[in-house]
């Protein structure tokens, strides 16, 4: 097991405010409680950390779950929630070391929680193709099933009389609490993420770059070329005035709602950041990502608080900077390495995988829909897997959807993986 550890950099204290770590892998979900005081963050470490905002120190370490922790949540009374890759939803009491309450029933990761501004509710989102809404206080979850693909986001509106889903079908859909008809609004592109602005206003990040906006009603309203990448998490600032939007490639997208304006892009290490929300006050920004780190930006001006490290030694692909595929490649770092030594992560190590068949590296316990299938990889498979997808191409992966549109850009993946993997 990791021990987690607390580093600050720099001298002042506004710098010493501006990062944790503690996690021993990428930073894969955020929460702040409603006062500002603390955090709640998970990790494909498999753990969670509640961090105290105000003394910038790790109170807890929360270790529960088998596998990646995907989402986080807090409720209004200071429990905690967590949600693996596992299935598995457990429910925390500050200073206890174990769940005081568990929910099973997902059958996939679990990869977004939302909570219901009473806090009698939670919402899971799971690539088992479905959402449940489990009663806080116990009794029967309610399944909601109509997506076709991943359900990748989850959140409520803020009168509670929906629950807004975003999915890689792709698709929106606005379900009723009370029953009744589901809006279902078709996109053309995956959706990876969803936030719900004070006023009700739909927010989702598409894998196209784009953040797409839309009424409580489920109306278009409009779109804002976020990242040329995938958008991997959105968040609405408390005071409806903000979205921010956190990309593949590093950056984070502040964009003023109303106007549908680009206002900053917060520039990183340039690791996938994975996580990112809103301070009470609407201004301070957290975010967490591939670097393990968690920083603070001040998204009215842009500008990180505290200083960020480009070309770290904790980036895997420092060597390779300048380097096309590399850059493509950022996509891939939190879940797979490139050398042996470095060992499996959340999905197998890529060392060697030229001429190797698919799920046959030893020590990676690869889905049994997997092992049947005859596929020897070689440059012109991985990137047929990323033209048409890994869920069309690899049907039973458990790897998250993600296609390479651009010929030039597979071409450079490959040639990177030859130089990178050994062969």
């Amino acid at each position: 097991m990791l021990i987690a550890l607390v580093f600050f950099t720099g001298g002042a204290l506004g710098i010493a405010q501006a990062q944790l770590r503690g996690h021993g892998g990428p930073v894969r979900a955020l929460a702040i409680s409603p006062d500002g005081k603390s955090a709640l963050s998970g990790s494909f470490d498999t753990s969670a950390i509640r961090w105290s905002l105000e003394r910038n120190a790790a109170e807890q370490v929360l270790r529960f779950h088998d596998s990646a922790v995907n989402a986080v949540a807090m409720l209004p009374d200071g429990r905690l929630v967590t949600g693996g890759e596992d299935g598995k939803i457990a429910i925390w009491r500050p200073g206890l070391g174990e769940p005081i309450q568990q929910f099973t029933g997902h059958t996939a990761p679990i990869v977004s929680l939302a909570v219901s501004a009473d806090g009698k509710r939670i919402a899971s989102a799971s690539w088992d193709r479905t959402v449940r809404v489990w009663p806080v206080d116990g009794g029967p979850a309610m399944l909601l099933e109509g997506h076709q693909q991943n359900v990748n986001g989850v959140a409520f509106m803020p009168d509670g009389k929906a629950l807004v889903s975003v999915s890689s079908d792709p698709e929106v859909r606005i379900w009723p609490s009370g029953g009744g008809a589901t809006t279902i609004v078709k996109l053309l592109t995956p959706l990876n993420s969803v936030a719900i602005a004070s006023d009700g206003e739909i927010t989702a990040g598409g894998a196209d770059g784009k953040v797409y906006f839309f009424s409580a009603n489920g109306e278009a309203r409009g779109d804002v070329q976020a990242s040329p990448t995938p958008i991997i998490a959105v968040t609405a600032s408390p005071d409806g005035k903000l979205v921010a939007a956190a990309g593949i490639r590093g950056s984070v997208a502040v964009i003023e709602r109303k106007s549908r304006k680009l206002e900053h892009t917060l520039v990183g290490p340039g690791l996938p950041v994975w996580s990112v929300a809103f301070f009470p006050d609407s201004r301070t920004l957290l975010t967490g990502g591939t670097d393990r780190m968690i920083r603070r930006w001040d998204a009215a001006s842009g500008e990180p608080i505290g200083s960020v490290v480009l070309g770290a030694p904790s980036d895997p692909l420092a060597a390779y900077a300048g380097d096309p595929g590399a850059q493509v490649f950022r996509a891939c770092v939190a879940c797979h390495t490139l050398t042996p030594d470095e060992g499996n992560k959340a999905g197998p190590s890529l060392a060697g995988i030229f001429g190797r068949k698919i799920a046959t590296l030893p020590g990676y316990n690869f889905s049994p829909a997997l092992k049947k299938m005859n596929i020897v990889w070689t440059p012109e498979t991985v990137a047929k897997m990323f033209e048409v997808g890994p869920m069309a191409y690899t049907p039973g992966t458990k790897m998250p959807e993600q296609t390479i549109g651009s010929a030039g850009d597979r071409k450079a993946l490959v040639e990177f993986l030859a130089k990178a993997t050994g062969k």
